[in-house]
């Protein structure tokens, strides 16, 4: 950030040559460090996804840039808090010494570490974007052209200034005796002029000004170029070359090309362009290629989508804006000097197709595959992760297939289980491309999952899924095991007691079930997710009964019941930790809740809809296993939630779980633990 403050601050002089050769000015010094800062935020997703996952958001929606400095922030108070006092003084205190990067003739500076250089600070200091304000002036333009369109240019604005420049720096030779392109609010003589120029004009149209003037000019003129190419007034073809002559000469204003076209595509105002390799390049050479790999993919993963049809004879379409963008990327080298264009162009180039429907996705992806034939697999593979942000049900489809490897789909519980299941089976080996002799190797559907579940869109629903895959693993686990251990058949083939060996194997598995499903549900929401279990998804899955079956005998619930209460105790512990931290007074308020829903339903004031079986063996195990391996959550439970439990629990005969209860509730809890002793 300060590098960019700094460096965006400075006209730009005649480019030094390096020892290596190569050619550094300050625009690519900025724009170097400006795209790198980009790549670390996600500033290319849609707006739409700022405020559809609410409060279940995954980890990855959060990575704004305030966001990022709220991190680096609390880091480094948590880091100086265990710093003393006298380290903190000598840190105030020191000096040092570098060489001078503004020339070679200038003296080595003497400057504190708290800065003298505007804009920046002590590494022991806390970062605000407020003490950057070329730079937050930019950032608010960035959300102000995500949220609205843009608004006309007043005449003899500066911006419109610049703006007017870049557009005769961008067409100068485009341009013959009339007008193309024009600003919001100039008139035709201000705009593109027909001089074809020379050299020395070329040099003479281009505007020697700091880059933060050029960035704020940058979605106006983009804005104009793709008005113009919409009425027919710009080719396509002139479009992209405008385009990449603007990123030629400042390269961060890839940044404010691709901040505008994500943002205008999500408003669906513009019309479709055909790509049709006359206007538009065309993808008609392999798209239906490209479409049939990706359903490849997805069938070997489990999951099968009828709505991905392959689309025949039907013309190939993008929205303008879209296409203006895959346009633009395509032309970008593949050599180490544009990796940071590259990094910066790809994701947003994936997420923007990944938002439109179907085949957006497959189009922009072999136009791509066109260019880049080695990325074939990569480009596949990746274009797969759409189908997941668009349909819930294939979503469902891969988390089944994820328990199904993990458990393994067998249907001998004690051999092909334990050969076909586990982390293996449920991860595989990555992506192979290289590997397969026809072809890409299929995909472990915990490999795409992984790759998948931070662009899912709506997450909401996967807590309640992941819970039912969780109880309906309890359930067929137990089952397959009495069936073919026990060797019995009818009401007898359910007596778990003369099958000790199934009963241990199957509790294995119910463990390692409920495993997968809190890593799952962890991966996927984070906190945000827990808490919503916590507090919505068990006590409506209790109250409600959902998926209760008629059972033959009680050992199925209680096995039921275990998974559901082994799955919470490891997504608290996931989310919250078991020691005491800065999560546990919003822990404390969580588990509070969920206690006193247990209360409730103790003292009979609720009903729950589920077999008693499988709510007693929850309760039981729930408080044993936080007794056990988070005694720390104990201690934030109310008293007199302590207290109703213990009653509850002595009512249901188990008064040495009761009483532990109270022990782990600390000094406060000794007196009701000695009337509770006291009390038999």
């Amino acid at each position: 950030m300060p590098i960019c403050e700094i460096f965006g601050s400075i006209s730009p002089t005649v480019p030094q040559t390096l020892n290596s050769g190569e050619d550094i000015s300050v625009y690519m010094v900025f724009s170097c460090a400006f795209l790198l800062l980009l790549r670390l935020w996600k500033f290319y997703r849609p707006p739409h996804e700022h405020c559809l996952l609410g409060k279940g958001a995954p980890v990855a929606s959060e990575l704004a840039l305030e966001y990022l400095l709220l991190l680096r922030n609390n880091h480094l108070a948590s880091s100086f808090n265990t710093t003393s006092e006298n380290s903190t003084k000598e840190n105030d205190q020191y000096l040092v010494e570098r060489p001078s990067v503004l020339g070679s003739n200038l003296p080595e500076a003497k400057i504190p570490v708290k800065g003298q250089i505007p804009g920046t600070s002590s590494p022991t200091q806390p970062v605000f974007i407020d003490s950057f304000p070329k730079f937050k002036a930019w950032y608010c333009q960035h959300k102000a052209c995500i949220a609205s369109t843009l608004s006309g240019l007043v005449r003899g604005n500066p911006v419109h200034q610049i703006a007017d420049r870049l557009l005769n720096m961008m067409y100068r030779k485009t341009s013959k005796g009339g007008t193309l392109v024009s600003t919001p609010g100039a008139s035709t003589s201000s705009s593109l002029t027909s001089s074809s120029g020379s050299i020395g004009e070329e040099a003479s149209l281009r505007p020697l000004l700091p880059a933060w003037d050029i960035l704020g000019a940058v979605p106006f003129v983009v804005d104009a170029v793709l008005t113009a190419c919409a009425h027919g007034r710009l080719l396509p073809r002139e479009l992209t070359t405008g385009l990449r002559d603007l990123v030629d000469f400042l390269p961060a204003s890839l940044a404010a090309i691709v901040s505008y076209f994500t943002a205008e595509v999500t408003r669906g105002v513009w019309k479709p362009a055909s790509m049709n390799g006359t206007d538009w390049p065309s993808p008609a050479a392999n798209l239906q290629n490209i479409e049939a790999e990706i359903k490849e993919v997805l069938a070997a993963t489990g999951v099968h989508v009828p709505s991905l049809m392959v689309g025949g004879n039907a013309p190939a379409t993008l929205p303008l804006p879209l296409a203006a963008l895959v346009s633009l990327t395509i032309t970008f080298k593949l050599d180490k000097a544009s990796e940071f264009l590259h990094g910066v162009a790809g994701p947003a180039l994936e997420s923007t197709a990944a938002g439109r429907p179907w085949p957006s996705t497959p189009i922009v992806a072999a136009l791509w595959a066109q260019k880049v034939r080695r990325w074939h697999d990569y480009i596949v593979f990746f274009s797969s992760r759409t189908v997941f942000k668009q349909d819930k049900h294939a979503v469902v489809q891969l988390l089944r297939s994820c328990f199904a490897a993990a458990l393994g789909s067998s249907n001998s519980l004690m051999s092909k289980l334990t050969v076909h299941g586990g982390v293996g089976a449920l991860l595989g080996h990555g992506f192979r491309s290289h590997l397969a002799p026809g072809g890409m190797s299929p995909v472990a559907p915990g490999f795409l999952y992984m790759r998948t579940n931070r662009a899912i869109y709506d997450i909401m629903f996967i807590t309640e899924e992941i819970l039912s895959l969780v109880v309906e693993a309890a359930r067929g686990l137990s089952t397959m095991g009495m069936n073919e251990q026990c060797g019995q058949t009818g009401k007898s083939a359910y007596r778990l007691k003369s099958c000790q060996l199934s009963l241990a194997t199957a509790m294995a598995k119910v463990k390692q079930a409920s495993t997968l499903g809190a890593s799952l549900l962890c991966v996927t929401g984070g906190s945000g997710l827990v808490q919503m279990l916590y507090q919505e998804t068990l006590p409506t899955w209790f109250l409600s009964g959902n998926g209760t079956k008629p059972r033959i005998g009680s050992n199925l619930s209680i096995l039921e019941g275990y998974a559901i209460a082994h799955f919470s105790i490891l997504c608290g512990a996931c989310a919250w930790g078991i020691n005491n931290s800065s999560l546990s007074k919003k822990r404390a308020q969580i588990i509070n809740y969920h206690l006193e829903f247990m209360v409730s339903a103790l003292q009979e004031k609720i009903s729950v809809g589920c077999e008693h079986a499988t709510w007693r063996t929850y309760v039981l195990g729930f408080l044993s296993m936080m007794i056990t391996c988070a005694p720390n959550w104990i201690s934030d439970v109310n008293l007199e939630t302590l207290r109703k439990l213990a009653t509850g629990l002595r009512r249901w005969r188990e008064p040495e779980l009761a009483l532990a209860l109270l022990e782990g509730g600390g000094r406060t809890a000794m007196s009701a633990a000695a009337e509770f002793v006291m009390s038999f």
